[in-house]
């Protein structure tokens, strides 16, 4: 593994719906500090992966109203990293520009993709795992995935499908060392509570991170067999030259708008003939929702995680309370529930609905 032809790609196109109102079209999830009142979360990510590339090789996916508040938190990464796309395509699309614009920039490279608004607890052995990734990557043609240990029957995740023993490989390791690749069976959908139980009894599953590392000329075969129309257009989209990195070039516009709106998961890695994965258990969270902050923050002798703000409580437990104006928040009778204040907005919520935030979004219009 080199660090001269080694890429970061940080995708930060998400909405952060779920974190309404903290969170905004023009500031979603990954610019908030919401683990960290110094950093946000696109900072942490950054920072979690420096020590292994130059920042020149760290590039961000997203588009072109958030790209002012990404470049505000980076300042230190080259204005040139922030890649802009035209329009909303889902995850091949993103993926396949993306790798087309860093070719032009860092040829022959292989590349790590990250979500920018994850946690990641022992960052250490995450750079460990990523490493045994490159190198799987780079040597075996493989598309490699981090599968995520599940610690429960979490239905809000994708499951890895795995040979038998690959995740209990896990227990039998010690300090920094990582396990090796398996063989990824079968991808399986978020499922029912059911279905989530049965896979964590048997042993054979782990949870989709989401995050994959890839050799770029693997990845571009994978599109010209397994999504041609997409590869089509990525190859148009080259011939553009400088053209592709501004986001309101016409015929750029155009291309983009022809992508069919796909995942990388249901277009290339699900159909791949080599996808690996990593087992891994470097304490992750995604941060999907309110309810995860409850992982992160201690909780008071209510069982309450309180965040900017003193709260009083009065036979009331299990809640999520949060402010962005330091004003107290004194609540009574209540249980299992989500409390956001700030200077523009009020949310109150039970925290089974935390998911559907975006139902009440659609009604604010």
């Amino acid at each position: 593994m080199t660090r001269e032809n080694l890429v970061v790609l940080i995708m930060a196109g998400g909405s952060g719906e779920r974190f309404w109102p903290l969170s905004t079209k023009e500031r979603p999830k990954q610019l908030l500090r919401l683990v960290d009142p110094h950093k946000s979360l696109i900072q942490m990510t950054v920072e979690r992966v420096s020590p292994m590339v130059p920042l020149t090789n760290i590039f961000v996916a997203t588009n072109s109203v958030q790209a002012p508040a990404v470049i505000e938190e980076l300042p230190g990464l080259p204005a040139g990293n922030i890649i802009i796309e035209p329009a909303f395509k889902d995850t091949a699309a993103a993926i396949g520009f993306a790798s087309v614009v860093i070719e032009r920039e860092i040829p022959g490279g292989t590349m790590i993709v990250l979500a920018s608004d994850h946690l990641i607890k022992d960052n250490d052995n995450f750079r460990s795992v990523l490493a045994k990734g490159v190198s799987c990557a780079q040597e075996q043609e493989a598309i490699v995935t981090l599968g995520i240990k599940p610690s429960y029957p979490e239905t809000g995740y994708g499951y890895l499908e795995t040979p038998a023993g690959t995740v209990s490989a896990l227990d039998n390791l010690s300090g920094e060392n990582v396990a090796e690749p398996a063989k990824v069976l079968r991808f399986c959908e978020k499922p029912p509570l059911e279905q989530a139980v049965q896979y964590i009894e048997g042993g054979r599953h782990l949870w989709n991170s989401g995050m994959f590392i890839f050799r770029t000329d693997v990845m571009m075969d994978a599109f010209e067999r397994l999504l041609p129309a997409h590869y089509q257009t990525l190859q148009q989209i080259a011939s553009l030259g400088d053209a592709m990195r501004n986001p309101l070039d016409k015929r750029l516009n155009e291309l983009f708008n022809t992508f069919q709106k796909i995942s990388i998961d249901f277009g290339i890695m699900e159909k791949f003939e080599n996808t690996m994965v990593i087992p891994s258990d470097f304490g992750w969270n995604d941060i999907g929702s309110y309810p995860a902050l409850a992982d992160v923050f201690p909780g008071n002798e209510n069982h309450t995680v309180a965040n900017g703000t003193i709260v009083t409580e009065v036979d009331s437990s299990n809640n999520i309370v949060i402010s962005t104006t330091g004003k107290p928040i004194s609540i009574l009778g209540i249980h299992d529930a989500i409390i956001v204040e700030t200077p523009d907005n009020i949310l109150v919520c039970s925290k089974h609905e935390a998911q559907n935030i975006k139902k009440l979004l659609a009604s604010l219009g």
